[in-house]
């Protein structure tokens, strides 16, 4: 497999395979107190979105001094799901202070498409999330906190996601949970819906949840977050997936509750229709002249379809013209990705984890986790 990779990377691994079910939609979670990493996927009938129905896990022990990870067995999420609903796009938080790890999720009944809901302009879809104390062995019950968190939007949303992918604890004084989301909003009734990013927001280690405000003058759908420290404050940069020909950022200067309008990233394009992508922040190599944050970027790097995944780099995180020519991480078909910083690699650089969407014929056949570094993917930056 690894001669699928472009530029060297630690040992590749399949997590999930399509068999007697399909896998899609990862998303990854690291934590590092417990040097255990947690992989997440909706387990479907076939590839289709209509058809999912659970959301699978992986468990990973990472091993800092020899930087391998053993895998558990592959289980089910099953206290993650509502009655006569299937579960969609896995988006897990950690909170550090009350150690509960929160994997969110949506619910949507039977199957019905989000096609639909556009047509009909009519919302289904429940906010819902699970909870563990024990790092992802044992899981709570469902908690639905869509009445709670959005009832006053609820019914001007043709629909609604979380995610996927990872969401995010801030540095700020409130320790604030960030879940990453966006919605279809009906802004006229002969219009099409539009979709807006935002954040759900929890400013009491995920007891109670708030909705942020909407990226504005862009459409922006699936995105993720990072929190980036600098000139001497942390903002909140977010990523969100487009149809336009390129990714739309947004900065958050007050924890995610409003984002300065959505700017065009001209640097990192699309593909026909869009595809989600993954960022995450890091802490500079050894030797870098400035210790503000970097980011890192991981999507499809073909503009005419989902080929060739690739790994971008931004070293001024909110200057959009910033970001370097992608370096291919791993060729062929793909699709969805998530990305987590992983502390410092076997080369002294920082080190990174990667699940994505892979397939030699289809773009999503299976599921793939890998590690590199940053001198791995960008030997002169180190």
């Amino acid at each position: 497999m690894s001669t699928m990779a472009s530029f060297p990377v630690l040992k590749p691994e399949t997590l999930f395979r399509n068999g007697t079910w399909s896998y899609r939609i990862p998303a990854l979670l690291y934590l590092p107190r417990f040097s255990i990493i947690l992989a997440f996927a909706e387990e479907r009938e076939d590839v289709v979105d209509e058809h999912a129905k659970l959301i699978a896990m992986r468990r990973g022990t990472y091993d800092p001094a020899t930087h391998h990870v053993q895998w558990s067995s592959m289980e089910t999420v099953v206290s993650a799901q509502l009655k006569d609903h299937r579960s969609m796009n896995p988006c897990p938080v950690y909170d550090e202070v009350s150690r509960k790890l929160i994997l969110f999720f949506i619910a949507v009944p039977g199957k019905i498409s989000e096609q639909h809901q556009l047509r009909t302009k009519i919302n289904l879809v429940r906010l819902c999330y699970v909870t563990s104390m024990d790092q992802g062995q044992t899981w709570s019950a469902a908690q639905d906190v869509t009445n709670s968190t959005i009832s006053a939007e609820y019914n001007n949303w043709a629909t609604f996601a979380v995610g996927p992918g990872h969401g995010l604890q801030l540095l700020n004084k409130a320790r604030s949970l960030v879940i990453p989301a966006y919605a279809y909003r009906i802004l006229h009734p002969k219009q099409h819906p539009t979709p807006h990013a935002f954040c759900f927001i929890s400013s009491d280690h995920g007891t109670t949840w708030k909705m942020g405000n909407f990226v504005g003058e862009e459409s922006a759908v699936e995105c993720q977050v990072a929190e980036v420290h600098t000139c001497g404050r942390k903002v909140l940069y977010c990523n969100a997936r487009s149809s336009r020909g390129a990714r739309i950022q947004a900065v958050s200067y007050n924890h995610g509750v409003d984002f300065e309008g959505g700017q065009r990233v001209e640097m990192l394009v699309e593909p026909p229709y869009g595809c989600h992508g993954s960022v995450t922040a890091f802490p500079p190599p050894p030797g870098a002249i400035c210790q503000d944050s970097w980011l890192l970027y991981a999507h499809p790097t073909d503009p005419k379809g989902r080929r060739d995944l690739g790994v971008y780099l931004n070293k001024s995180p909110l200057n959009p013209a910033h970001w370097t020519k992608p370096s291919i991480l791993f060729k062929g078909l793909c699709a969805y990705s998530d990305l987590q910083y992983m502390g410092v690699g076997p080369d002294g650089s920082p080190l990174f984890s990667c699940l994505f969407e892979y397939g030699t014929h289809q773009e999503c056949e299976e599921i793939i986790f890998v590690m590199f570094t940053l001198k791995q993917a960008f030997p002169s930056e180190c």
